[in-house]
């Protein structure tokens, strides 16, 4: 993820007291409805880093909110805190919202200067083929390949602190990905080509049922537990341009951290 300083960034267009309005109409949600619990925040050291997540929950994830009310509630508003997001979630008037509550767009010029500033900046990986995982391998830590975020910590000279969720691929029963779907109708480039992605989610839920992308079903109160692991200084690595083994290493961590927290859960959706 090579960056161009030069490059239009949307990190300067954060706003400290839209983010403070947001986090304080979102705190009941995330407390009340999915009983939600972040911890381990002390493993973010002081200074820049990278947080890499597993996403979950679909369309309607709250991974992003969950982190952020106790993020701030924790280390307040003098120390942003800002989330990469897809291209496509910016059209329309939502990208400026976005921006401004420091979700920027997933970009190596973005990310950069993000981490330059000495911010905490979250990153999701596996993206859409991540939060949309079957429910029954909702334990389980696959980014699909991709492993840019590794390329951004290097850059940046910062460590990645691991962030392993539960609870949120359990908000509705997600049958399939529905790759296989796209292909037997052939969508695939025409999908690609309009929404960056390959799936046809296909899922079951509350109140629509069988939903394939369309309809959206309400998320069921399912108890959302996010842990974030001590951080991994990959500068230490004397293989730190072997990106595919840092990256198999980073996933490593995660999927034992998140084996530990699925121990801990008693029921689905209860927690």
């Amino acid at each position: 993820m090579s960056h161009n300083p030069n490059a239009s960034t949307d990190v300067d267009k954060w706003d400290r007291g839209l983010t403070e309005h947001v986090v304080a109409l979102t705190r009941p949600i995330v407390k009340r409805y999915f009983r939600s619990e972040v911890r381990g925040l002390d493993n973010i050291p002081p200074g820049p880093a990278l947080v890499v997540g597993n996403h979950s929950g679909g369309l309607t994830t709250f991974d992003l909110p969950v982190f952020a009310v106790d993020y701030y509630d924790k280390y307040g508003y003098d120390r942003p805190l800002y989330s990469l997001g897809f291209d496509t979630i910016f059209a329309g008037p939502a990208g400026d919202f976005l921006r401004r509550t420091g979700v920027i767009r997933a970009t190596g010029e973005n990310a950069a200067e993000a981490l330059a500033a000495g911010a905490v900046v979250l990153v999701y990986p596996g993206g859409d083929f991540d939060v949309y995982r079957p429910t029954l391998r909702e334990n389980t830590i696959d980014f699909d390949g991709r492993t840019g975020y590794i390329t951004t910590a290097l850059e940046a000279n910062v460590p990645i602190v691991p962030a392993v969720s539960i609870g949120g691929q359990e908000s509705q029963f997600f049958v399939s990905r529905g790759r296989w779907l796209v292909r037997a109708l052939r969508l695939t480039k025409l999908e690609r080509k309009l929404f960056r992605t390959d799936i046809l989610p296909i899922t079951i839920g509350f109140p629509f049922g069988l939903s394939v992308v369309a309809p959206v079903n309400m998320p069921l109160p399912t108890k959302i537990v996010t842990e974030l692991l001590p951080p991994i200084d990959i500068a230490k690595f004397a293989d730190a341009e072997d990106i595919k083994r840092l990256d198999a290493h980073v996933r490593g961590v995660m999927q034992k951290g998140l084996k530990a927290l699925a121990a801990q859960r008693h029921f689905p959706v209860v927690g």
